[in-house]
């Protein structure tokens, strides 16, 4: 999954970065509101961190104005004001959290890793379609109840697919959620390949994942 983490303070942005991409994301840094505001219109992130003080545009500024633009990936608000009129402002303005400094980086974690899992809590706490399903907060594929061992790439495209079935999944989609520079995916067989392996770890299970020519990828039970 695609994280933007919006950040003025070099070491911070530095450790959130590195340490979300060792848990398996693929993350935008960014270092002020403007840039910040610039990716939230190019891409579609499954969740943002965002500082309140930042330059070019405020964190709060960037988050109302995506919310206005039907933004609504979860938001977690980072600020070093921790006095209730100021936490009350950021959730008013559409964070889902709101984190105050110095924090740890687990804490920080936890919190996202809630964020992710809640838009599908209200109605499963697991990813599935068929026989095979996903724990988005342990990142536990299995099939049939077994576990299935899966590379970090892997799994992230497993997700994406368990969370949109049975709708289809396009390339760019895959891309741009999976992979750093989603030009490196596009441009060439990449997708496929890791597709063929997922589909070769999950040969006999009751999923399978059809192939839309010209478009991407979906998952479906068998």
């Amino acid at each position: 999954m695609r994280i933007l983490v919006a950040e003025d303070d070099p070491g911070l942005r530095d450790v959130l970065e590195r340490g979300l991409r060792e848990q398996g994301y693929v993350v935008d840094a960014v270092a002020d509101g403007r840039a910040a505001e610039n990716h939230l219109r190019a891409y579609d992130y499954a969740a943002v961190v965002l500082d309140w003080r930042m330059p070019e545009r405020s964190g709060v500024d960037v988050l109302l104005a995506a919310r206005s633009r039907g933004v609504d990936a979860p938001v977690l608000m980072l600020t070093a004001r921790d006095s209730t009129a100021d936490r009350v402002a950021g959730l008013d303005a559409g964070a889902d959290d709101y984190l105050v400094k110095p924090f740890s980086f687990d804490e920080l974690l936890a919190r996202l890793r809630a964020l992710l899992r809640r838009p599908a809590a209200t109605t499963r706490p697991t990813l599935a379609c068929g026989t095979v399903e996903l724990d988005p907060v342990s990142r536990v594929l299995t099939e049939s109840g077994r576990p299935v061992v899966v590379t970090a790439t892997e799994l992230a495209i497993v997700e994406l697919l368990l969370r949109r079935a049975p709708g289809v999944v396009d390339r760019r989609t895959i891309a741009i959620q999976v992979w750093d520079n989603e030009a490196d995916a596009v441009g060439s067989n990449t997708i496929d390949v890791h597709v063929a392996r997922i589909r070769a770890k999950l040969a006999g299970s009751g999923t399978r994942i059809d192939t839309i020519r010209g478009v991407g990828y979906r998952m479906a039970p068998q």
